[in-house]
This record gives structure tokens, C-alpha cells and sequence, in this order.
């Protein structure tokens, strides 16, 4: 399905900063839906001069109107057309009462309808729909008249050009609160005229025991801060509520998060409300987690340390044999456990169980080359990307292309020298796993006839590991010289 973005350059002639305004506003809308209780809905004029809706939100505080979404659908001829056009030609918020809806989406259903404009920069550029399900005639408690209050004023501010807020930070960590995490209406002067019973509970757990309502929200939030953790320099801002900010409190064993709306008629705040959760279950666990990741990222450090500590005892081990096979062979088990260290190296510098193994290919090459060439001129060419892989499946495939690139350099080039091209290319199997093909050319002498490939123990190896990797490999010649490897690998998913 297109994303708001792209439905709006798609139908509409609206420029990048209203279609950036309107981005905002559907970041932040689910508040005004929880407040009001109610289905939003966004309309846009398409370029066809009809009203068509782009993006849909219901709400988490009570019964929804709409079971449908309402993306795509096109205000026909009729009632909703000439309100919508009205309250964006007029630039005021219009009311339809009791109206019964009778489309299949919500049949029988006693609703109330309100068009408010949308407007920034004096003119407006959609038509926000509040769709509330009147599905009781029952007194409403006063959290209810609070909200609605609040949400009223929420849409005054969109047809005032006043919110959503362009200054509130974004990218911000989890846990931001919403509005059934706990809800608090401060006035001008940063006192408390309403504490949901959410929001009461927060402040206990921060260690405020006294009333709320009445209470300034700074002093309750100051009295309880410890010394000894660091506070926010946007807390001041948070808990008078003056800026649309977000901030965390730690205190009495917890940390409760608090978001800022500033409420304001014409420019001038009126007020505001504070949004708080408390998160110090979330942030135990994240700290958890980040400990688990500090520890694995020190398993593989210290493993790379000890491979790296048996690579030079091979090293140390070969220098005392004489020139000969003894020796050859303990400075390939000198590169192939080299080679595993470089993998939990890479590892070791990140924050999971992948890694970005273009990197660990490049390395690996320059040391295949630097060990096998023997001072023979060798050029590596590589076209194409690995990607990010699973630990489990870099190991094996740094294994492999170094065996294979070990090969073409000892087998194919030999002292002449010459050129090793590596091919990758990323693909999926008929289930759509992803899969590797690659491939490991040399312009040498080619194939001998004598030799038949994969009879020695590094193809051995390499055989082994493909088969590992559910994949397959094969040898073959190259016109007019040269022999090129291929094989294949299916990957574990990279999550």
C-alpha cells in the first residue's frame, strides 16, 4: 500500500512543505483520536478537484466508528462533499449532530461528525473528519470531559495553524507515553487542574505521596529527583509545560517518561497537558539487553584473541620445521584459523549476530594474496556486494573464498602471477530465501588434466563447507586460459 507521501504527491499539486505539515500532523494525530474518542480522517483535494481520504486513525480510549480503512475512499456528491468544501472554504470547524450512518462500514450507527480544516501558513491544505460513536446517553465522568476539553482545543490549534508542533523532537526512544499511559492538565502557571488516575500512579512510583490536583507539577517532579542521577536540561520546559518537549525522570526506583503539548488560542498558551508513562520496566530491560550485547560482543573478542594466539603458535611452531610439507601445511592451518579470528573481529565491533562482510572479504583477500603470491604480481578484482550476513554463514564463507582464492593463486597463477576475479551476486530460491552465487576466476594456466579439482584438502574443505551452506560448487575452464570456481549458498535470514 503507498504511504501518505506518496499518495499526496501522487493526487494532489501540494508543495513539500505542506506535504511535510501534513506528515506531522499524522505523526501525532493518534492523541487527538484517544482524547476525542473518536475516528480521524484526513482528506485531501486530488487534482481531479475530488476530496479523497489519505490516511485513517481510530482510537485506542473507546469504540471505533469505522471497521474499514478509510484510505482511497472518495466523498461522493452529497452532504460530506459540501462540508468538506465548505469548512475548507470558510476555514472553521463544522458540526453535524446525530447523524446516522448507514454504509456497510458502521451500519446504524448514531454518529457525530466534525470537519476541521487543516491549516498552515494562513491557507488551508486538507480537511481533518472527527468521527464520534455516540453510543451511550450516560453522564460522562469527568476524565471524559477532560479529554474531550483537550481535544477540542487540539483541533482549534490544527485550524489555528498551531499544531501539530514543527519544534518537537522526533526519533525519540521507546515508551513515548500516549494518552492511556496517564494524562495531566497543567494551566499557565504549570498547576495541575486534572491528574488521570494513570498519571497519579506515575507520580507515587516517583515518591510523591501528597495531592496532585492543585499541586505545581515542577515542584512535585523536583522534590523527587534524586542528586545523584543527571537531569534533562528539558525537564524545566516538560513539567510547566512551555515547549512540546519529552523528557524521563528517575526516581523513587523507576523512570517515568513525560511528554509536553502546549495548548494555546492565537498564539497565546492557555495551557497545557503532560503526557506520562512509566517505563522503568522497559528501560530494566533494555539495559539487560545492552549488558547481553556487551557481553557477546566480548565473547567474540576474547575468541578472536585465542585464535589469534593459536595462529601464532602455528607460526611459531612452523618456523622451527625445515623447508617442506610439515611446514606448508601448518601455515595453511596458520591462514584458515586467521581466518575464522576475522570474523569474530568484525563481530566483536558490533551489536548483533551479523556482520557486513564486505569488509571481511577485503581483508581476507589482501592476506590470502600477501601469503600465497610469494612475491608474484596478483590483482584482485571484485564486482558485486555480499551484503550483511549470520555469523554461522560468514565463517563458512570466508573459509571458502579463501580456499578458493588460495587455489587460483597457488594452482592457477603460479610464480607468473596474474589476476583473480571474484563475482557475487545476491539472490533467493523459489521460497524466497536469500541465496549467494559466486564465483572465483583466474586468467592462469588453466585446469591440469593430472589434477583432478577437489582432490586436495583445501577443495576438500571448501566442498564440505558448501554442502554446509546447502549449496553446490563445480570447477570449470576458461577461454582462451584460466579456471573459474562456482558455487552457490543459501543464507539464514538477516533479521
Amino acid at each position: 500500500m503507498a504511504t501518505l507521501s506518496e499518495l499526496l504527491r501522487g493526487r494532489t499539486t501540494l508543495p513539500d512543505h505542506d506535504i511535510e505539515w501534513l506528515q506531522l500532523l499524522v505523526g501525532d494525530w493518534q492523541l487527538v483520536a484517544d482524547l476525542s474518542f473518536a475516528d480521524l480522517v484526513l482528506w485531501v483535494r486530488s487534482t481531479s478537484e475530488r476530496w479523497e481520504a489519505v490516511a485513517h486513525v481510530r482510537p485506542t480510549t473507546g469504540q471505533l466508528v469505522f471497521v474499514e480503512d478509510q484510505v482511497g475512499r472518495v466523498a461522493d456528491e452529497g452532504r460530506t462533499r459540501d462540508l468538506l468544501s465548505e469548512a475548507a472554504d470558510e476555514q472553521r470547524i463544522l458540526r453535524v449532530r446525530h447523524v446516522v450512518v448507514t454504509h456497510e462500514q458502521a451500519p446504524d450507527q448514531s454518529v457525530r461528525e466534525e470537519y476541521i480544516p487543516v491549516v498552515r501558513g494562513g491557507h488551508v491544505v486538507a480537511v481533518m473528519t472527527r468521527h464520534t460513536n455516540l453510543w451511550t446517553t450516560r453522564t460522562p465522568s469527568r476524565l471524559e470531559l477532560t479529554y474531550l476539553a483537550t481535544a477540542d482545543a487540539l483541533c482549534r490549534m490544527v485550524t489555528g495553524g498551531e499544531f501539530p508542533h514543527s519544534g518537537a523532537p522526533t526519533g525519540l526512544r521507546r515508551g513515548a507515553p500516549r494518552v492511556g499511559d496517564g494524562v495531566i492538565r497543567l494551566d499557565v502557571d504549570g498547576i495541575v487542574t486534572y491528574a488521570s488516575p494513570n498519571a497519579v500512579s506515575a507520580l507515587h512510583r516517583l515518591g510523591h505521596l501528597g495531592e496532585v490536583v492543585g499541586a505545581s507539577l515542577a515542584q512535585i517532579v523536583t522534590d523527587n529527583v534524586r542528586e545523584s542521577y543527571p537531569v534533562d536540561e528539558g525537564l524545566p520546559l516538560v513539567v510547566t509545560g512551555r515547549q512540546p518537549w519529552r523528557t524521563e525522570v528517575v526516581a523513587g526506583g523507576t523512570t517515568v517518561s513525560m511528554r509536553a503539548i502546549p495548548l494555546t488560542e492565537a498564539g497565546q498558551r492557555f495551557g497545557a497537558i503532560v503526557l506520562m508513562r512509566d517505563v522503568g520496566e522497559l528501560r530494566r530491560r533494555e539495559r539487560e539487553l545492552m549488558t547481553k550485547d556487551a557481553t557477546i560482543r566480548e565473547i567474540h573478542h576474547r575468541v578472536k584473541n585465542n585464535l589469534q594466539s593459536v595462529a601464532a603458535l602455528l607460526r611459531l611452531q612452523a618456523r622451527r620445521l625445515p623447508e617442506g610439507d610439515a611446514r606448508a601445511a601448518l601455515a595453511e592451518a596458520e591462514r584458515r584459523v586467521g581466518t575464522i579470528a576475522m570474523v569474530h573481529d568484525q563481530l566483536s565491533q558490533g551489536f548483533d549476530e551479523t556482520v557486513d562482510f564486505d569488509p571481511i572479504a577485503q581483508r581476507g583477500l589482501g592476506a590470502v594474496v600477501e601469503v600465497s603470491a610469494n612475491g608474484a604480481p596478483v590483482h584482485t578484482v571484485t564486482h558485486g556486494s555480499f551484503g550483511r550476513l549470520r555469523a554461522e554463514d560468514a565463517t563458512s564463507l570466508a573459509m571458502i573464498l579463501s580456499e578458493l582464492v588460495q587455489n587460483a593463486i597457488e594452482h592457477g597463477l603460479g610464480d607468473a602471477g596474474g589476476e583473480v576475479r571474484i563475482a557475487i551476486e545476491r539472490l533467493a530460491d523459489d521460497r524466497g530465501q536469500p541465496m549467494l552465487a559466486v564465483s572465483v576466476e583466474d586468467d592462469g594456466k588453466g585446469i591440469d588434466p593430472a589434477r583432478r579439482p577437489g582432490s586436495g584438502l583445501g577443495t576438500q574443505i571448501v566442498q564440505s563447507l558448501v554442502a554446509d551452506l546447502q549449496g553446490r560448487i563445480s570447477w570449470e575452464g576458461v577461454v582462451p586460459h584460466g579456471t573459474r570456481a562456482r558455487f552457490t549458498a543459501s543464507l539464514r535470514p538477516v533479521t
